[in-house]
């Protein structure tokens, strides 16, 4: 399984860097009740039984009205580093591309009402292939749980699904 590791806030920008957080503001959806109850340092896992991939998550949130911050941190199990963002490749061929800087994933709109959180991740690189992947992810806030499912579409267009559930430190 994908183990989210913890960091402490210090290191987070806030809502879902290594070198810099993206600080950019994330939309948010929804009631500000509900926008509330999603405030928070939150930790917990992934896992896909369909790509066999799992791993960390961890994530947090601070609200500023109808927008939030921060970024979300993915380390499957077994690669041993973040997955990265995905970047347009424009290097000449026989030119090495340089290491990818930032270790942190972006969460692009958020939705949250009546319990209910949906939203998508800015893409991000796949870990084995390097190529763009896209995903979105829905989930129930049950007290300090959320718990979901996400769908990653990849470059041919075909679908992969799995499996979340966050906590509130």
């Amino acid at each position: 399984m994908l183990r989210i590791k913890t960091l402490s806030l210090s290191l987070l920008a806030v809502a879902l860097c290594a070198c810099g957080a993206s600080r950019s503001p994330v939309p948010v959806v929804g009631p500000s009740t509900d926008i509330s109850a999603m405030v928070g340092e939150w930790v917990g896992d992934y896992s896909s039984t369909q790509t066999g991939r799992s791993g960390s998550i961890s994530f947090s949130l601070r609200s500023a009205e109808d927008t939030a911050f921060g970024d979300v941190i993915m380390i499957p199990t077994g690669l041993g580093r973040p997955l990265q963002p995905w970047q347009q490749p424009n290097v000449p061929s026989g030119v090495a591309a340089a290491a990818p800087h930032a270790s942190v994933l972006t969460i692009r709109f958020v939705r949250v009402q009546a319990g209910h959180v949906s939203g998508t991740l800015d893409p991000y690189a796949d870990p084995q292939t390097g190529e763009r992947l896209l995903t979105t992810f829905a989930g129930d806030v049950s007290g300090n749980t959320i718990s979901g499912t996400y769908t990653t579409r990849l470059p041919s267009g075909e679908t992969q699904t799995g499996r979340w559930s966050v906590q509130r430190r």
